[in-house]
């Protein structure tokens, strides 16, 4: 068996690659950061009271659109980076409220201190938080985008609350690729095979789940472009999420406060550890119901 050598390097202070360049290669594919595929409002668009806001881009697929307010930092993050990203993203859905807006710091380096502040910002401020690795193979470089800390999901109905607004399945095939809906079909139809009696709901923002006449959204469904976002009710949150990382499936939040992990879920990840996912859709309905 062959194995591919591969150097991590740091990019800040590197004499190839600077904080234009890195720009530049998210505008030409978005999706490397792992967000989905959206447009490019503007890069450094002035602000205000000072400074440049690095990127702006749009989810146009999203009712009501979102957009993102984008901060790169090549080395490590830090206290100006944070409360710039904050600053840019306060002034972005103060001008334009009839959007959704959130804030994205990207850095090759958060420090678990500066990962608690932003974990604490994320609380109230919607904001997603990305490491950026780059691995040289070979005289190649392979760029990294790794979300360790997604935003909360607001208004999102998670305890048996009555749904006022009832959305169908064909407002979903409007916007979600039908791979992604696809996938959504087969993690519900696993939880069909554990209770007959379950049936799938849709809100504004995912897929939910109903007992009865009552919502028990013990799991929900986010759908991305790319891929699936579980988020699953379960009360061991480091074991469940040893065993989804040992098998390769990205975690994208665990929350302790809500008891809820969520990951990212392809297809191919479905199709591999069926058997897991089972496990942990199994223990989420055990607990949730016992």
């Amino acid at each position: 068996m062959e194995y591919i050598k591969s150097e991590k390097i740091l990019l800040k202070g590197h004499p190839n690659f600077d904080e234009q360049w890195l720009k530049k290669i998210i505008i030409d594919d978005t999706s490397i950061l792992g967000i989905g595929k959206l447009d490019v409002l503007k890069s450094e668009k002035t602000q205000p009271k000072g400074g440049r806001l690095d990127l702006l881009l749009e989810d146009g697929s999203a009712d009501p659109k979102k957009r993102y307010q984008v901060e790169l930092m090549l080395g490590k993050t830090d206290e100006s980076h944070i409360i710039r990203t904050i600053e840019y993203w306060d002034y972005e859905r103060s001008k334009y409220p009839n959007y959704e807006h959130c804030a994205v710091i990207v850095a090759e380096d958060i420090t678990n201190r500066f990962f608690n502040v932003i974990s604490l910002f994320n609380k109230s401020i919607p904001i997603i938080a990305i490491q950026l690795n780059a691995l040289k193979i070979d005289d190649k470089l392979a760029l990294n985008f790794t979300t360790i800390l997604d935003e909360t999901s607001y208004g999102l109905v998670y305890e048996d609350e009555p749904q006022v607004v009832t959305y169908k399945r064909e407002d979903f095939d409007k916007n979600i690729p039908k791979n992604i809906l696809s996938l959504a079909d087969d993690c519900f139809n696993v939880l069909t095979e554990i209770d007959p009696k379950l049936q799938k709901t849709y809100t504004k923002n995912y897929m939910g789940i109903q007992n009865g006449n009552r919502p028990s959204n013990f799991i929900v469904f986010i759908p991305k472009q790319t891929f699936l976002k579980p988020e699953v009710s379960i009360s061991d949150l480091e074991e469940w999420g040893e065993k989804l990382s040992a098998v390769g499936i990205e975690i994208v939040n665990k929350n302790n406060r809500n008891s809820r992990i969520s990951f990212r879920l392809t297809k191919k990840d479905f199709d591999t550890n069926k058997e897991l996912i089972r496990g942990l859709f199994k223990t989420s309905y055990d607990e949730w119901f016992e």
